[in-house]
């Protein structure tokens, strides 16, 4: 191997090993940032919604009408706060913005998917919020491009296997595209909603919904990992948080090929529309020039005489005719004077 191509690849792969350690590393800082400006806050929130709750369970056949509606409003605002008071005071101790958690609505924000159950409540974490987006969505860009074009390289190393092994270019074609749709269907969608099935008590169709709905970066938030009741391991998030950046990489690559195969598509539509416009049009004069009458059909020029014996002959046969028709001229015209003249005879022999 050259010494150039040897430089580049070690290159590259350098490159694309500070990009990802990089990556990771703002989304580290970015956790410990969220966790440090939002934990204190949520405490808060929870013994308030504690404390609330206590009060309710002990005055709730004395409460008015006022009083309920106003208990009404503020477990709304807790619930859409991340606050649930649900269970014991054990239970308030878990907190939403632990390291875990953090990590994951960090990576949630840089890939813009943005479930909306998990939110800054403090200034200081609403505006590090969106200094933390206009630079990580760029940042989350980068990566996705560099590790999209790992997995093309994967598919041609295949693709070159293939050719090695005497498959024809089309075949290689289809099999690899087969190969890249299969592995990331069974990796990042079946595989995926299986481990939710079993981690958060949902179907398997619920498994494959938000799968989809996570990678395609659409992110309603009804389904959202970590929320229900039971009992996690830990970095459960951070794992589901890897999942979702590498495929965002593979889901990216699959509309690329979908619109890929739609603009081809199209092309070839047009194509054939503008092909058949041709051939009905073509139809369409020839269909009129047989309604014409004849004395409307222009006549076609008479070809021009060739040069040499062709051109000779052309001109002797017209010569001729017209020599024809001068002898037969003068043998009318001498048989009328010989009938002129006989009859002038006979007038003087008369006299």
């Amino acid at each position: 191997m050259p010494a150039v191509a040897l430089k580049a690849m070690f290159g590259g792969r350098l490159q694309t090993a500070l990009l990802v350690a990089g990556y990771f590393v703002y989304l580290l800082v970015g956790a410990a940032v969220f966790q440090a400006l939002e934990r204190t806050a949520e405490k808060q929130e929870k013994m308030a919604a504690a404390q609330m709750k206590e009060a309710f369970l002990q005055n709730f056949t004395q409460l008015t009408v006022a009083e309920m509606e106003q208990f009404m409003k503020n477990l709304i605002e807790a619930i859409q706060n991340g606050v649930y008071p649900v269970g014991n005071e054990s239970q308030f101790e878990e907190s939403n913005w632990d390291f875990s958690n953090s990590f994951f609505f960090a990576g949630t924000v840089v890939s813009t998917i943005g479930y909306g159950t998990l939110h800054p409540k403090t200034a200081g974490g609403q505006i590090f919020c969106v200094f933390f987006a206009l630079f990580g969505i760029p940042l989350n860009i980068v990566f996705l491009h560099r590790v999209g074009k790992m997995l093309s390289l994967l598919c041609k190393k295949l693709g070159k296997f293939l050719y090695e092994k005497g498959m024809r270019k089309k075949k290689i074609k289809f099999l690899t595209l087969l190969f890249f749709l299969a592995t990331g269907i069974l990796v990042f969608l079946c595989l995926p909603s299986v481990f939710f099935q079993i981690t958060e008590g949902w179907s398997y169709s619920e498994g494959i919904y938000f799968a989809f709905i996570t990678l395609s970066t659409i992110g309603f938030g009804d389904y959202v990992v970590g929320k229900s009741d039971r009992k996690y391991f830990s970095y459960y998030r951070v794992l589901v948080a890897i999942w979702i950046l590498f495929g965002l990489a593979w889901i990216a690559l699959l509309f690329n090929l979908l619109t890929t195969v739609l603009e081809d598509t199209e092309k070839i539509i047009v194509k054939d529309l503008q092909q058949i416009g041709k051939v009905s049009k073509d139809n369409v004069g020839s269909q009129q020039r047989r309604c014409w009458p004849v004395q409307f059909i222009p006549e076609e020029e008479p070809l021009p005489p060739r040069a040499g014996g062709d051109a000779m002959k052309m001109e002797s046969l017209t010569a001729d005719s017209e020599c024809t028709k001068n002898e037969k001229k003068v043998f009318s015209n001498s048989k009328t004077i010989a009938i002129m003249s006989r009859e002038f005879n006979s007038s003087l022999d008369n006299c």
